[in-house]
């Protein structure tokens, strides 16, 4: 049997999709696993030992289409389920599941604030496209398997410390700058601030506005910040895919959620979880803790996010306390 996983964004999505690619080829040991994403997350997937082959969507869509027809699946397993897997399906004319997206569920909780949520993660969603083939949750958790060439040598990396993901796709499902000055100020411990280039200002105001932090935004590849991540005490990040990735290493987390709520199904993600367990977004897993505002009756006002609060008061994030976080740090 030769299986094709559809994924093409973003970094957390793709890591969230680890236990499919994993139980299939675990419990379905003669089947070929290939897996089709975008040129720019391959680093994600290279090392994973349950892909048989990765196929990267460029600038040439007909190239890559081509080559997706070339390979003969059996089964397309959808896991992005948008108009472009939609195209690419109608145009190889080969068996396909999808997950469920929960859009409707998702549009009535942000919109009429209706909540028929059915508080599954989607991890657990993702894997109900493998049922009818019998596989089953391991309850492994996440992959993310660090290239061995990855290395640090030449930063200096103190012996103890805490790593900080301080990006975020959209300005609502992150701390304001002030915001994580004040938050950090009031941590001992040193701090290692990750994320990208365009976060590498926001490190720079951070690092000097508080000696213990350490800015490395825009220094460090995807893998070097994991590998940053491993050594940590813990990880505190936004709602984002830097948040997954430490979930996969099974570090200890704090998560900050804004304008998006952890019922949606996209809380952190350890092996410790029950099999097919449904999660109640109050009870967190002993290794998360998630810092959110409760009862805000605007909130969510987005399944993904939005440059700033559309109501002007931003009281998801601004309103955040952060006791239960210092607690333990």
């Amino acid at each position: 049997m030769k299986i094709l996983i559809l994924r093409f964004s973003s970094i957390g999505d793709i890591v969230l999709t680890t236990p499919v690619v994993r139980c299939l080829k675990l419990q379905i040991p003669q089947a070929k696993i290939h897996y089709a994403t975008k040129q720019a997350f391959i680093g994600l997937l290279d090392q994973n030992p349950y892909i048989d082959k990765i196929h990267a969507l460029g600038k040439d869509k007909k190239i890559f289409i081509k080559e997706l027809q070339l390979e003969e699946f059996d089964l397309i397993i959808d896991l992005h389920h948008n108009l472009r897997t939609l195209v690419i399906w109608l145009q190889l004319r080969k068996k396909r599941v999808a997950f469920d997206k929960i859009n409707v569920e998702k549009w009535l909780k942000t919109f009429l604030k209706i909540d028929i949520l059915p508080y599954t993660h989607i991890v657990d969603r993702y894997l109900e496209t493998t049922a009818h083939l019998n596989v089953k949750n391991d309850g492994k958790g996440l992959d993310f398997f660090i290239h061995p060439n990855t290395s640090l040598e030449g930063l200096k990396i103190p012996e103890h410390y805490y790593v900080y993901a301080i990006g975020g796709q959209h300005a609502t499902k992150k701390l304001p700058l002030d915001k994580q000055i004040e938050f950090l100020m009031q941590i001992d411990e040193r701090i290692l601030l990750i994320g990208g280039k365009e976060d590498s200002l926001a490190g720079e105001a951070i690092g000097k506005a508080c000696k213990h932090a350490v800015n490395f935004c825009g220094q460090l590849s995807i893998n070097q910040s994991a590998y940053l991540m491993k050594g940590a005490i813990k990880v505190i990040s936004h709602d984002t895919g830097m948040m997954h990735i430490a979930a996969a290493l099974n570090k200890s987390i704090i998560s900050i959620w804004g304008n998006t709520i952890p019922g949606f199904g996209m809380t952190p993600y350890y092996s410790e979880n029950l099999l097919n367990s449904e999660f109640d977004e109050m009870q967190e897993n002993p290794k998360s803790i998630m810092l959110q505002v409760d009862d805000l009756s605007c909130r969510p006002c987005s399944k993904i996010g939005y440059d700033k609060c559309p109501r002007g008061h931003f009281k998801c994030i601004k309103d955040i306390n952060f006791d239960k976080a210092l607690a333990v740090l």
